[in-house]
């Protein structure tokens, strides 16, 4: 007998990484519970792939309204085999303005907590379940802080830290714990960047390495390959040759943030 269908719940889905990782595995054929705070892509992702996605508009900082949501796909599908933690906000942030401080919250909240929101759901069936995967997005951003980027590498740095934490609890489970780190892709968050990005890729063309290693069960992967040995490189720097090489790095403009 052929093997059913995948099922997927994927949040950040209405762009970028996670509009093409729905695309990717809905083309395969996969149900998906699809998640954004803009509900017009969602639908447009419904009509362009009819009778697989259960859309779910809502703030993934929202824990109730996730929870909901996890609890309805699952009610009408059953436990998720993936479940990928993808939405993200970026901006460029400086503590020194007493109004960024708003906007670095809501940057920790949507990127770390909001992942931490979006497995809870799942966490406790797919124990039961003994299978699956928590896929969780983070960036080599993550990795050194960068400059005027303080919210945006230290979310990313929590993400690595939380996905490493819950890797290792769950280790005896059955259910594997997925980081993936994406260099300079191109979506809407990288596209206000007014500076070159090295090994730019497109999202599509990201979407089957994303896949490949999740289906692998990689405890840590960087997409493209070239930006995760640049980072481990930038990472074995002692920090006075470090600073003196990012001092005069261009940073990401202060601006409202991009998803």
């Amino acid at each position: 007998m052929p093997a059913p269908p995948a099922k997927l719940f994927i949040t950040g889905a209405s762009s970028g990484i996670g509009q093409a990782l729905a695309d990717y595995y809905a083309a395969q054929g996969a149900q998906l519970g699809l998640c954004a705070r803009r509900s017009e892509p969602l639908q447009q992702l419904a009509a362009r792939w009819p009778g697989q996605v259960h859309c779910y508009p809502l703030d993934v900082t929202d824990a109730a309204a996730l929870r909901a949501a996890g609890e309805d796909f699952m009610a009408n599908r059953g436990v998720p085999d993936i479940v990928i933690a993808n939405a993200g906000i970026s901006m460029g942030t400086l503590s020194e303005h007493a109004e960024d401080l708003d906007a670095i919250r809501r940057i920790m909240d949507t990127n770390f907590f909001g992942m931490a929101a979006t497995f809870s759901p799942f966490i406790g069936p797919m124990r039961r379940a003994g299978r699956g995967r928590l896929v969780g997005i983070a960036s080599v951003a993550g990795i050194r802080g960068l400059p005027g980027s303080e919210a945006y590498s230290a979310s990313k740095a929590a993400v690595i830290a939380y996905l490493e934490s819950l890797r290792v609890e769950l280790r005896a489970s059955g259910v594997k714990v997925v980081t993936l780190s994406p260099g300079y892709i191109s979506t809407p968050m990288t596209a206000v960047n007014p500076f070159p990005m090295p090994f730019l890729m497109s999202a599509e063309a990201a979407a089957p390495r994303f896949a490949r290693a999740i289906a692998k069960g990689c405890s840590y992967v960087v997409v493209p390959w070239q930006m995760g040995v640049l980072a481990r490189l930038l990472r074995l720097l002692p920090n006075a040759v470090y600073d003196r090489l990012m001092v005069a790095a261009p940073r990401k403009p202060r601006q409202a943030a991009a998803e």
